[in-house]
């Protein structure tokens, strides 16, 4: 971890340099004046000053004019980079190298790039004072050409509106590829040409979504924008519908029998998919025998059957408010390989043998057959918990004292716990919200979490061990990088107003700090801004083959092994673990961290959709709420507005700043606030506000609302 912190130091340090010989008037410095201009007199910062301009020397990024004496090197002619695309039609090109300042690109000289293409970019000589710019030069490769919008049919031409915010351009469609869209319906339109010096593509209707502003017809819209599929193509329903859920007494004899032992499953109460179990048998020697089974998922998708194929493609299930759209067939998801009660299943498990204070004794792992005794939903096995009696009792209530300490030891070794709120809606018949709530995570949660975690952790320490340097296992580990100190830094500071302090002095102090505030704001209107941001000055969890540590759960190895049924990463793992148990060497590294790279990149997106659903049933929610008064958190500032979450609702809507009356106000980024530039008045992230709900805007997904000043 102490590494770690020292290389973001490090890169923080390197960029910090970069400016001071980037605004030196092209003058080259030694390490003792560039110190002097960072106001920096610490003999050893200083020193690693001057090894950081002897790498970056070494590494061609500062040259070197004279013994001791660095500079810049010239500016790159071209680039390489991805489009971000701005509110006004111009756009930042972020470089693929890391050590590259954005280019700045104006509207005009963008040449028909779209919002996250990746283009090669012509850089101009650079003014002093002023930023990168430059000119698109080559569209590498387009991130998407299908997008999302509403058609609009005259006479003579048709065009769609575009539902993403980024896509400034409406595409145009020849009436002859309309493919019997009707004027006004919501549809997906693929870009199939954009002549040289035209203003629009051209694109051919590819999906009729249905009526705008129907459940149905929104929730698919969401889908197709995010690029999941709406439905399995034949071929791969039929290789799901031909899998026999019958298990042959072959298959039997390769298998620890576990039927004969206590076992059941705790899920949601409308969840379909059971994919994981819990065993528990008290030993002889006055031990428990905890047996985490997971639904064998790897035993019927084998590689490179079309099953395979579309769920590496999807890598994920979605979960939108109202629905599911699961990884595999519902055949599987549902049926052959979810853990149903009273049926004999399939499994890959953890075995552990825990002492009384939690302790791994012993542990196992292996293909198992389980016979799930009873289905518990959570809130039926929380019962259980608060009233000490029920199906099972001794069982759960010693698992979940098990669970407690598993838990406790956990954030003592620097865990990290992040209870941020999750909004639920009520819906009618048609889907649409009549109420919000917010979804109570209880010890019946935690219980399941616990004994999930331990066998993610085990799985990947028993691979990570077992192989050292150039003779180690190739695996699929869940890292999660430390903080960016920047990041965290200002989080500290905006802490500090509400009372909080963060103390930065190692990775066991900030969590120790953190968890102190996630704890002491449970239930406070500022809970879920502390926790948005804490969250977002994290590092984000992703998939690698690398051997690295996950910092928020503070275990040196993690993977994901316990939910193959909507993750492909754990369909991955099963293989790989299977492979390794059955003394095969190691597997293709590139080959599983590509597709750990692309199960990141779609776990991503399925985020977005979620998020997606969520914000539409917020705008349906409040369409009934137009001109009624809330009191609400404000939760994000930008330098157009404010966002604020309404307390009661946990809504999301926005405050133009042109839209407050009594001055002009202007974005405080540095202290998360906008400032009143005559009568000085703060709105800060945090405060609280009255508000009226101005609009709403389903087509956008869109809320506003007015400030109501006293």
């Amino acid at each position: 971890m102490a590494k770690k912190k020292s290389s973001q130091i490090k890169l923080v340090l390197t960029q910090l340099i970069s400016d001071v010989l980037e605004n030196s008037n092209n003058e080259a410095l030694n390490y003792k004046q560039v110190s002097a201009k960072l106001n920096i007199k610490d003999e050893e910062a200083r020193e690693t000053i001057l090894e950081i301009l002897k790498e970056q020397a070494q590494k061609g990024v500062f040259s070197e004019p004279e013994k001791g004496k660095f500079k810049l090197k010239d500016l790159k002619t071209f680039i390489t980079g991805k489009v971000d695309m701005t509110a006004d039609g111009a756009a930042f090109i972020v470089p693929d190298d890391e050590f590259e300042k954005d280019v700045f690109v104006s509207a005009r000289k963008l040449h028909n790039a779209l919002n996250g293409d990746k283009v090669k970019v012509y850089i101009y000589a650079k003014k002093r004072g002023r930023k990168n710019e430059g000119e698109v030069v080559e569209i590498i490769q387009r991130l998407k050409t299908d997008f999302i919008g509403v058609i609009k049919i005259s006479d003579r031409f048709a065009f769609v509106t575009v539902d993403d915010k980024k896509m400034l351009h409406d595409i145009f469609v020849p009436l002859s590829d309309l493919d019997g869209a009707k004027n006004g319906q919501k549809v997906q339109v693929a870009i199939t040409d954009w002549p040289e010096g035209a203003k629009n593509p051209i694109g051919k209707i590819i999906n009729i979504l249905g009526t705008q502003g129907e459940n149905n017809t929104e929730m698919n819209a969401i889908l197709a924008q995010y690029g999941f599929p709406l439905s399995f193509p034949p071929e791969v329903e039929k290789e799901a519908n031909e899998i026999p859920e019958a298990i042959t007494e072959e298959e039997l004899k390769n298998r620890r029998d576990f039927r004969d032992t206590v076992t059941f499953t705790i899920d949601p109460a409308d969840a379909k998919d059971f994919d994981d179990a819990i065993s528990f048998k008290k030993l002889p020697n006055g031990n428990y025998e905890v047996g985490v089974h997971i639904a064998d998922v790897s035993h019927y998708v084998q590689p490179k059957t079309y099953l395979d194929k579309e769920a590496y493609s999807r890598a994920t299930s979605v979960y939108l408010v109202d629905r599911v759209i699961p990884m595999l067939p519902e055949r599987l998801s549902n049926g052959v390989c979810s853990l149903r009660p009273n049926e004999d299943k399939l499994c890959f498990a953890a075995v552990f043998e825990l002492d009384e204070a939690a302790n791994v004794v012993e542990e196992w792992f292996g293909r198992t057959v389980i016979h799930s005794d009873r289905r518990f939903s959570y809130e039926e096995a929380q019962e259980v918990i608060e009233n000490k009696e029920g199906d099972y009792v001794q069982e759960i209530l010693k698992l979940n004292e098990l669970a407690y300490i598993l838990r406790d030891r956990k954030f003592k070794n620097g865990a990290i716990s992040f209870e941020s709120t999750e909004v639920k809606f009520r819906l009618d018949e048609k889907g649409k919200p009549v109420g919000v709530y917010v979804k109570e995570r209880k010890d019946a949660h935690k219980l399941i979490e616990d004994f999930m975690l331990l066998a993610n952790k085990k799985v990947a320490e028993f691979i990570a061990k077992k192989g050292k340097g150039k003779a180690k296992y190739t695996f699929v580990y869940r890292s999660h990088d430390s903080p960016n100190l920047e990041n965290l830094g200002n989080f500290a500071l905006f802490a500090a107003r509400f009372g909080y302090k963060i103390n930065m002095k190692s990775d066991k102090d900030i969590a120790k700090s953190l968890n102190f505030l996630m704890e002491d704001v449970e239930g406070k209107k500022e809970q879920n801004v502390l926790t948005q941001l804490a969250i977002r000055s994290m590092a984000k969890a992703v998939y690698t083959t690398k051997k690295t540590s996950h910092y928020g759960l503070a275990f040196d190895h993690y993977t994901h092994f316990t939910s193959p049924i909507r993750r492909y990463p754990d369909v991955m793992v099963h293989r790989l673990l299977a492979a390794y148990l059955n003394g095969e060497r190691s597997a293709n590294e590139d080959e599983y961290e590509t597709a750990a790279s692309h199960s990141s990149a779609m776990e991503k997106r399925a985020a977005d959709a979620e998020r997606a659903s969520i914000k539409y049933k917020q705008v349906e929610y409040l369409e009934e709420n137009v001109g009624k008064l809330f009191m609400g958190i404000i939760s994000g500032v930008t330098e157009w507005g404010m966002y604020v979450e309404l307390i009661e609702n946990k809504c999301e809507g926005m405050i133009r700043l042109k839209d407050i009356a009594d001055d002009f106000y202007v974005l405080d980024e540095k202290n998360y606030c906008i400032v009143g530039q005559r009568k000085k008045k703060k709105y800060q992230l945090g405060d609280e506000v009255k508000v009226k709900v101005k609009r709403v805007d389903l087509s956008k997904r869109q809320i506003d609302f007015a400030l109501v000043q006293d």
